[in-house]
């Protein structure tokens, strides 16, 4: 490991970066030390808006994914490399505005009842009961999960932030059934037999792509439709923007406001969080 990365990991742990981040932005300064063939420190302003054009238009990659570039980068040179500025010309492809191929409360009933195995259809239930994101559903503890008051602690989500999400009576039901069948001890979904790891994301990624091909269902889409999914039908029952913010676990409220453009119509405000798993017509073993 060359000096200069090892700073750089320190300088992310003082800050508390997630997992996710270091790799992401270590990944990306890597890639920029290759292009080059030499030490990132070495670089002039040119060369690294030269780099970023070749990402933008070589090799074509999305405005978000240039921006985490950028963000890897620009932390390297004035939080590492301690530059007064950071004046590197940098264009983001423009994102286009797309609506993806939401997924309706029928079509999520077929792919999780299509799900054969029962602990893998249970990872899918609660990603689609509270909305999760795949990297927070597979770690998922079983001491998160709060019966009694009927939430799900979700620790060190994206940004870093911990969040309360409402867990409704149908799926605290479907837990529990599969809590004395199984037993888990510390991960809620753990790797196969290794019950000491969680469940990885490609593996949860395979488990609802193969349960959408069984359930015929060709909307486009991995398993970050469920998440989806889970904000429009809120909304459609009526749920206040800003719950939905707070349970998404969204920092800033715009991200949140993309679904209400998504959604045509919205029925009066609701009294709380709608029990989506109830009525869908998924079996429990």
């Amino acid at each position: 490991m060359t000096p200069l990365r090892q700073q750089m990991m320190d300088a992310m742990r003082q800050r508390g970066f997630s997992v996710r981040t270091h790799q992401s932005y270590l990944a990306a300064v890597t890639a920029l030390a290759r292009y080059y063939g030499r030490s990132p420190s070495q670089l002039s302003v040119e060369e690294l808006e030269a780099w970023f054009r070749y990402l933008a238009v070589e090799r074509s990659l999305s405005g978000s994914t240039c921006r985490v570039h950028h963000g890897a980068v620009r932390f390297l040179y004035v939080q590492v490399l301690k530059w007064p500025s950071f004046d590197v010309s940098f264009v983001v492809p423009k994102r286009p505005q797309r609506i993806p191929e939401l997924l309706t409360r029928g079509e999520v009933g077929r792919i999780l009842s299509a799900c054969i195995n029962p602990k893998h259809r249970m990872l899918l239930q609660t990603c689609y009961g509270c909305g999760l994101r795949v990297s927070e559903v597979v770690r998922v503890r079983v001491r998160d999960i709060d019966g009694e008051r009927r939430l799900l602690r979700i620790e060190q989500g994206k940004g870093a932030k911990d969040r309360l999400v409402t867990l409704s009576p149908g799926l605290l039901h479907a837990l529990r059934r599969y809590w004395a069948v199984y037993r888990p001890a510390e991960w809620l979904f753990p790797s196969g037999r290794d019950t000491t790891t969680p469940l990885s994301i490609d593996s949860a990624q395979r488990v609802f792509m193969r349960a959408k091909n069984r359930a015929r269902v060709e909307k486009i889409g991995g398993i970050h439709s469920l998440r989806h999914a889970y904000a429009t039908h809120q909304l459609e029952r009526g749920l206040p923007v800003h719950r939905l913010q707070q349970l998404l676990g969204h920092g800033n409220l715009q991200s949140t406001m993309r679904y209400v453009h998504w959604v045509p119509e919205q029925r009066g405000a609701a009294q709380g969080v709608s029990d989506l798993i109830a009525g869908l017509g998924v079996g429990h073993d």
